[in-house]
């Protein structure tokens, strides 16, 4: 158990340190619940790690729980997804994984303990109805002609519900707690619906479906959940939360509420997100524009960075807005220390060195990554003919006090490699530059540097006849809005530039061994990780993140 002292905790963190202290619990017990109907993302990520992360220091251990009470939405597809998140951010859910339809006889079963008691009624008002009579926050609601339905006539009516002879919407069971409670939510809320649909593990065994409500607190009891964190719009719901518990008489699990995590420029509503999906507008929940775990997988992030960053953020009180920069910065962070260099042209323009030996191949020594000294080192083929990137060579550059890259008679370092000099250029009928004509000082050798020759501009190159040509997807911020969540249409926030493909991209040669899922640094460039479309035909790469923060820059 961890040993921190109590003020550099923050709140929850008190709370449990001081149940274990005073002898409440042996043993703190969390869970992540999540519902089966869509892909976790970002803000899920903060929850997990609070969850699981608590239950690691204190010693505990956290449940992974699926809430599916919703048969029409959820999947096992999601299922699936979901627990691949979950593993690949490395938290232990003890190998069992758990769900809500586990426990339907028993929530069953606490649902006929109320009605024997008198504490719930069935209700054949329909939805508009009951909304229509649970009054305002100032003035009381009004009861339902069916609230004082003998226990005997709910009863039949709730078992008949269950096998299914009625239609949806045509009944309801509702908790009778207080028509002028001040919080609305205890104004007899509905505690099970009737949905005769098929359940993606229960399949047609049940045609009731309990609400969140009454599902979320009753399941934690099950599991002697100690303490059930839930974000701040539940806050209202905790009284119910409360009432349930002590009127079924069950382990009165402990609920407390934190913020939502929310990002800049992101959306983290799934039923958004999946509108993005369904209409075309990203090619999946795993577009590696989504902030969608495994769209961030696929883009490249790692799971020590969304842990990481989930950390850091805090666990607040109040509702606020991260910057999504802080997320950003944490994978290059972590990138940084893991990721090897390779040399990257996006922006192929040939180059001849018309005094190299024509058919001459050198190997040139690179290190793979200074931040990591035993990644070793590399061996890149020099040629006479190369390749450098477009946006290195004017061709009339500024002052050379402001432009340290190649122009006419101007001299750069090839890194690795040698120096040159400009010494021509050539253009199409459009007036394009479609070739640079240098010459090189043969002393000038990387490592081996006896010329005297002092440069401050510094390129990358690509062998033109050794190289990779390679597809590079640049990602960019899905949304341009700073909060699109405040929009009247998120989607017209869209950004317009969120990805741009370049075909003729060229990398060095060994890049070739490059399995899916790897992430690399291009040098000057950015963070790239290979694409699952990558084929023996064709490699894809996806720019996970630039080296530095170059959003303020196109606003």
């Amino acid at each position: 158990m961890s040993t921190t002292n109590q003020s550099s905790l923050n709140f929850i963190e008190q709370i449990i340190a001081e149940d274990l202290k005073s002898g409440k619990h042996e043993q703190i017990i969390t869970r992540f619940p999540p519902e089966p109907n869509g892909f976790l993302h970002i803000g899920h990520a903060k929850s997990i790690e609070l969850n699981f992360g608590l239950a690691e220091k204190y010693g505990g251990r956290c449940n992974l729980r699926f809430d599916d009470t919703n048969p029409e939405k959820e999947s096992d597809f999601y299922v699936q997804a979901i627990i691949n998140d979950i593993e690949w951010l490395g938290y232990d859910y003890g190998g069992k994984v758990l769900f809500t339809s586990d426990y339907f006889e028993q929530l069953y079963g606490f649902a006929l303990k109320l009605i024997k008691e008198g504490k719930a009624y069935v209700d054949d008002q329909s939805a508009e109805e009951i909304a229509a009579t649970k009054g305002t926050p100032t003035t009381p609601g009004t009861a339902s002609p069916y609230r004082e339905r003998p226990v005997a006539e709910n009863l039949d009516l709730f078992a008949r519900m269950r096998q299914g002879e009625f239609a949806e919407g045509s009944r309801v069971l509702r908790a009778k707690i207080d028509m002028a409670a001040a919080n609305m939510l205890l104004r007899d809320p509905v505690i099970y619906r009737i949905k005769n649909a098929a359940h993606h593990r229960t399949g047609d065994a049940w045609h009731v479906y309990p609400m969140y409500d009454f599902a979320h607190g009753q399941s934690d009891s099950i599991e002697h959940i100690t303490h059930s964190l839930c974000t701040l719009e539940f806050e209202n719901h905790r009284p119910l939360y409360e009432w349930l518990i002590e009127n079924i008489g069950i382990f009165p699990s402990r609920q407390i509420e934190f913020a939502r995590l929310n990002l800049t420029y992101t959306i983290m509503s799934k039923r958004k997100l999946l509108q993005l999906v369904e209409r075309g507008v990203v090619s999946g929940w795993d577009d590696p524009r989504m902030p969608t775990l495994s769209g961030m997988r696929r883009r490249g992030f790692t799971p020590a960075a969304i842990r990481s960053f989930a950390r850091n953020v805090g666990i607040a009180k109040r509702e606020n807005l991260i910057d999504v920069a802080r997320l950003e910065h944490a994978v290059r962070d972590d990138l940084n220390k893991k990721a090897n260099r390779v040399l990257g042209i996006l922006h192929p323009l040939k180059l001849v060195i018309e005094n190299y030996p024509e058919g001459q191949v050198e190997m040139m020594q690179a290190v793979n990554n200074p931040e990591d000294e035993a990644a070793g080192k590399r061996e890149i083929p020099f040629s006479r003919e190369l390749y450098i990137d477009r946006d290195d060579f004017m061709e009339d550059p500024p002052s050379p006090r402001k432009y340290f890259r190649l122009g006419p008679d101007r001299l750069v370092r090839l890194k690795y490699g040698y120096i040159i000099k400009c010494t021509g250029y050539e253009k199409d009928a459009a007036g394009n530059i479609t070739l640079v004509k240098c010459e090189y000082y043969p002393e000038s050798r990387s490592g081996q540097d006896t010329s005297g020759i002092k440069v401050k501009g510094t390129l990358s190159w690509v062998s033109a006849a050794e190289s990779v040509p390679v597809e590079v997807r640049l990602y960019d911020r899905l949304f341009q809005a700073e909060n699109p969540a405040l929009a009247e249409d998120f989607m017209q926030e869209l950004n317009p530039e969120s990805l741009t493909v370049l075909t003729d991209a060229r990398l060095e040669p060994g890049v070739k061994n490059l399995q899916a899922g790897e992430t690399v640094q291009f040098e000057r460039l950015g963070y790239f990780t290979v694409d699952p479309d990558t084929t023996a035909e064709n490699m894809v790469f996806n720019r996970t993140i630039t080296l530095r923060d170059t959003w303020t820059k196109k606003a």
